[in-house]
Parts: structure tokens; C-alpha cells; sequence
């Protein structure tokens, strides 16, 4: 493992996870949980989601091998849950229920597989090639810093927005998600039939 300090491959790897990992996108899904009555912690989130990505950084491969998993029907998997995410905000049905913890929803669908998902997974396994750990390690923090950001203004987006303007992003976002579990369902599936 490579630990050699370079801010243009920081940057660069930042740039990558920063449009897998879109934090700015998740706004409505929060708004979304926040007016069902589900609890969103934002140091719970961003935890959740630090460990979630530092396990698959390190251990992907061999955790998904333990289980005979690859990481194409992992993403077909995590793509169907953030297809449900969609129509839950675009039909205004509940489809995940809130019967665990108080704050399971900081868990379960944030932590994963919204900002830790199959396609963030991918991403780290992908660029481990490409950028040295210690830049990897690095634009992963950088970004959840951005998200703990986002989850903190959640309130002062909605005051500054209003209910009219959050319900119209909320129904355009859902499509936009569900236009991106659609292409990772797609993309993915494909590749396991041609390799099946």
C-alpha cells in the first residue's frame, strides 16, 4: 500500500467519489425521512458511513468472497433499494417501514446505500488502481465532511426553501434516482448474464 502524500491525486480521487457519493442529491431523500417522522443523526451517518467504506476499502474483496458474492450482484442489490427509495419519494408511499431503533433511518437507508452503497464500493475498489491509499483515505474523510455539512443545514435548507419547493425537488430527485438504480441495475445485471 502506497502512503505518499499528493494533492493532485487527493483532489482528483475526491472529484470521483465526490459525484458517486453526491451529497448535495441527498438533500430531498433526507427531507424526504425527516417529514416521515424518521430521526437523522448526522455524526451517526457519517460514522456509519466512514466504517462502512474503510471496511470495503480494506476488506471488500475478501467480505464479498467470504459470502460468494461479487461486487456486480452486490450493485444489482443495491441498486433495487435505491430504486425503492425512489418511488417511496415519488408515489409519497412508505415502503421502508420505521419499526427499528429511533434513529435506524441514520443507519438504514442514509449510511447505506445512500452514502456508502454498491456504487461508492465499486468506485474504491475501482480506483485502488488508479490513486495511493493514503489520497484515497483522504478525498473518503474530505467527502464525508461534505455530507456532515449537509446533514447539519437539512433545517435551514428547509426554512430557506419552503415546503412547496422541497416537495417539487423531492419528486424531480426521484426520478433522477430512480434513472440512476436503473442504470446500475442494468449495467451490472448485463455483466453477470454475459459472464453467466
Amino acid at each position: 500500500m502506497n502512503f505518499d502524500f499528493d494533492i493532485f491525486q487527493i483532489l482528483s480521487a475526491f472529484i470521483v467519489l465526490f459525484a458517486v457519493v453526491d451529497p448535495l442529491g441527498s438533500i430531498p431523500i433526507i427531507l424526504s425521512l425527516q417529514q416521515r417522522g424518521i430521526k437523522v443523526n448526522p455524526n451517526k451517518v457519517t460514522l456509519w458511513s466512514l466504517a462502512l467504506m474503510l471496511i470495503f476499502f480494506f476488506l471488500g474483496d475478501w467480505v464479498l468472497h467470504f459470502f460468494g458474492v461479487d461486487i456486480r450482484s452486490f450493485a444489482v442489490a443495491g441498486s433495487i433499494i435505491l430504486f425503492l427509495m425512489a418511488l417511496e419519494m415519488l408515489l409519497d408511499i412508505e415502503i421502508f417501514k420505521n419499526n427499528g431503533p429511533e434513529d435506524a433511518g441514520s443507519i438504514v437507508p442514509l449510511a447505506f446505500p445512500l452514502y456508502a452503497g454498491p456504487a461508492v464500493f465499486t468506485t474504491l475498489l475501482t480506483i485502488r488502481a488508479e490513486y495511493n491509499t493514503l489520497s484515497i483515505l483522504i478525498a473518503m474523510v474530505l467527502n464525508l465532511v461534505v455530507v456532515y455539512l449537509v446533514l447539519r443545514s437539512t433545517d435551514f435548507i428547509r426554512r430557506t426553501l419552503g415546503e412547496t419547493s422541497i416537495y417539487i425537488i423531492r419528486k424531480f430527485f426521484s426520478i433522477i434516482l430512480m434513472a440512476i438504480a436503473v442504470k446500475v441495475f442494468s449495467e451490472n445485471l448485463d455483466a453477470l448474464l454475459h459472464a453467466a
